[in-house]
């Protein structure tokens, strides 16, 4: 094949993990607690390639006869964030889980911070983002010091109005935290959280920058791009690979910029990989436990799915997945430790097909390198009928 298009729906989770109570997700189930919470799911083209096969989900009809093949992933990667998930994705499983911070990052570490941006830091405490720039805001507009703060997630997150700290000088100090959080303290993420308006009308902006580690052992982009396969990064996919191993990156305004972009590079790209993510399902739902919006970007994730498809064409190996879950259904407003769904049509891919329960999330990346001809030697295991692993 000369092309494949990879598609992460971030946090479009689909049941519990055997090991979802281990991280205090137990009954967490994202894509069929909101369909039941809505009353049913308008999902035309996933239902056509088969999603409602995978577990039942309101709404969406288990067609006997799917276009594509359909299955299930379980993470082997301890921890349920993002650059976890799409590591996996790609063929490298963590061991350990990145660190988190409950209680705030240690003093240490925030002086070494201010030391580096020459001024103090506000918050350092755990927190919704739209929650403390509402509390911190005003302070931040006095005073000129950035807003640290953090999640249940490996992250180190950097709010500033963008009338105070240029956009620019807020990824300049983004820059300086990733050289500092490294080793015992190395978070996943440092992301800049840049942000807008006035007292009580404060509004998160769409230049948000995620700065990731260095994936810590080879993945398959690492591959394809020692092959001379290019590597096209749609999203924040890029941020989360620290840019290794891809050849172009665009970043995104929304689901709705994304989706529009992933199908002007497959009408585009003669040869190579389309690796793209949609985040609003995430950060501008899941987090805020909006199971009504959640629900609707569903739908409008699915309407324009159906431009992607029809670019892409017969010819194209196009996978659909997921990162992670978030199941804005529960009390929690972090992500949860979900299996995540797998969806492909294409060459090499016979219409109908049960993929089963995947063993880990790597079978991707391994799906991606056998159908681009690469020999991957790295874990997961290629779900192509008459391709070698």
């Amino acid at each position: 094949m000369r092309r494949v298009v990879v598609l992460v729906l971030d946090s479009a989770g689909v049941g519990e993990l055997p090991d979802a109570a281990r991280y205090g997700d137990e009954g967490s189930s994202t894509l069929p607690h909101v369909a039941a919470a809505v009353g049913g799911l308008r999902l035309p083209n996933l239902e056509a390639l088969g999603l409602g096969r995978i577990v039942p989900i309101a709404g969406v009809t288990p067609l006997p006869a799917p276009e594509g093949a359909f299955g299930r992933l379980a993470e082997q990667s301890a921890g349920k964030d993002s650059t976890t998930g799409h590591w996996e994705l790609m063929g490298l499983i963590l061991p350990r889980p990145f660190p988190t911070y409950p209680a705030g990052f240690p003093p240490d570490v925030i002086r070494a911070f201010e030391q580096a941006i020459g001024r103090p830091a506000l918050g350092n405490v755990p927190a919704s983002g739209t929650v403390i720039i509402e509390h911190l805001g005003a302070e931040h507009l006095h005073t000129g010091s950035p807003i640290v703060y953090t999640s249940a997630d490996s992250v180190f997150q950097i709010a500033a109005h963008e009338e105070i700290v240029p956009v620019e000088q807020l990824y300049d100090w983004c820059r300086a935290a990733r050289r500092l959080l490294v080793g015992e303290h190395g978070v996943s993420r440092v992301i800049a959280r840049p942000f807008i308006g006035t007292p009580g009308r404060f509004q998160r902006t769409d230049r948000r920058r995620d700065f990731s580690l260095d994936p810590t052992g080879p993945t398959v982009l690492d591959a394809l791009s020692g092959a001379g396969i290019p590597v096209y990064a749609i999203g924040k996919i890029g941020d989360l690979f620290a840019e290794r191993g891809i050849a172009t990156t665009t970043h995104t305004h929304n689901d709705r910029d994304g989706l529009a972009r992933t199908a002007e590079a497959a009408r585009r790209v003669d040869r190579g990989f389309i690796f793209a993510n949609v985040v609003d399902l995430d950060t501008v739902y899941g987090h805020r436990n909006d199971v009504e919006g959640y629900a609707r970007q569903l739908e409008r994730i699915d309407v324009a799915l159906g431009e992607v498809l029809a670019a892409a064409g017969p010819e194209t190996l196009f996978i659909i997945t997921a990162d992670h879950g978030n199941d804005p259904t529960t009390p929690s407003t972090d992500h949860s430790r979900e299996y995540v769904p797998v969806l492909a049509r294409g060459p090499g891919i016979r219409a109908g097909t049960d993929l089963g329960v995947r063993r880990t999330f790597a079978d991707v990346g391994a799906t991606v390198a056998a159908a681009l001809g690469i020999d991957w030697r790295g874990p997961g295991t290629s779900f192509l009928e008459g391709v070698p692993r």
